[in-house]
């Protein structure tokens, strides 16, 4: 069976209870997560067979941070523990009209000192048909923009289809590094791009006349030739408890778009777009492409509704709500 294996960041997540400012808590629930991690879980519980590559703290958070994966089957053979601290963010969930705020703590994690030595690429990828990378893995350090480099090169080199979510942090670009260069070189050799307006326009200067998907999508194409689909999600945010949720989807020939879901009030919209990809994937490998947007697309809307980082969704809710119940009956 082949696999889907991604390279990126477990970091420990501390959100204040009940919508409470950072200034009123005085305790915080922990969940982990991370993009890649989150992509890695919603493929994994639809069926594909997963794999992270990651390092983490040689200690008991950083044994502990393994354990979602483990439960839900994504493989951890490629996971070394070594010196330094798991990364965390601080999370403070909004409501109505007032925006939810993320403070990252994850200067000199375990991960950021990662080797390019220590992974043999070829042996690590030698089963896999499907490399995913994410832009916040080459923002944390040069470490691990060069990894990831080295990832990426190794993974086209044998054929393996990649993906990329390019998912802009301005707050990780710290140490002395061209963000638009090394994106520009990492998308070059991409086969998959899940994009985004505001990215585009960070990354490569990219700005469309009307925000239109479909030009975004053509400008691209023409900009990264080897890239074959380029998705596209569009939230319309009413206020931080109730956005609306669709997708755009450019084959090659043709746009595609997805339902409009309004999603109100919503539970926890961290992950989403990580949720996103890993539906996108696993839809890409067992659907038509219209459909596949479908499924990712409904899968993430879901993600909306559940706490935590992670979709904890199963083929058949995203199923049935593709096929247009979203009556929200008890299943009983």
């Amino acid at each position: 069976m082949q696999k889907l294996v991604s390279l990126g960041e477990i970091l420990m997540r501390l959100t204040s209870e009940n919508n409470l400012r950072f200034s009123q808590a005085d305790k915080f629930e922990v969940v982990y997560g991370g993009s890649e991690a989150n992509v890695l879980i919603t493929a994994a519980n639809f069926g594909l067979n997963t794999d992270l590559v990651t390092v983490l703290p040689d200690n008991d958070i950083g044994r502990t941070a393994v354990s979602d994966l483990k439960i839900n089957e994504v493989g951890t053979g490629n996971i070394l523990f070594e010196k330094g601290r798991l990364g965390l963010y601080f999370l403070e969930q909004g409501a109505v009209n007032r925006s939810s705020k993320v403070i990252y703590d994850r200067k000199n994690s375990a991960f950021s000192e990662i080797n390019r030595e220590w992974f043999n690429w070829e042996e690590i990828l030698k089963d896999c048909d499907w490399f995913h990378w994410s832009g916040i893995t080459p923002a944390i350090s040069q470490n691990a923009a060069d990894v990831c480099r080295d990832a990426i090169e190794t993974a086209a080199a044998m054929g393996i289809t990649i993906s990329a979510d390019l998912n802009y942090r301005a707050n990780l670009w710290q140490y002395e590094s061209d963000p638009p260069e090394t994106m520009k070189e990492f998308v070059a050799k991409s086969d998959i791009l899940l994009a985004g307006h505001y990215a585009c326009q960070q990354f490569f200067d990219l700005r469309t006349k009307d925000g239109s998907n479909k030009e975004l999508a053509e400008r691209l194409k023409e900009k990264f030739p080897k890239l074959k689909k380029i998705a596209v999600t569009n939230r319309k945010e009413i206020n931080a408890s109730h956005h609306k949720w669709s997708a755009s989807l450019f084959n090659g020939s043709d746009v595609l778009e997805s339902d409009l879901y309004d999603i109100f009030p919503i539970v926890d919209r961290v992950g989403t777009g990580d949720s996103f990809m890993g539906a996108l994937i696993y839809g890409f490998q067992n659907y038509d492409d219209q459909k596949a947007l479908d499924f990712a697309t409904a899968a993430s809307s879901l993600k909306h509704t559940i706490p935590g980082d992670f979709n904890r969704v199963t083929k058949e809710e995203v199923l049935k709500l593709v096929e247009g119940d979203r009556s929200g009956r008890i299943s009983r």
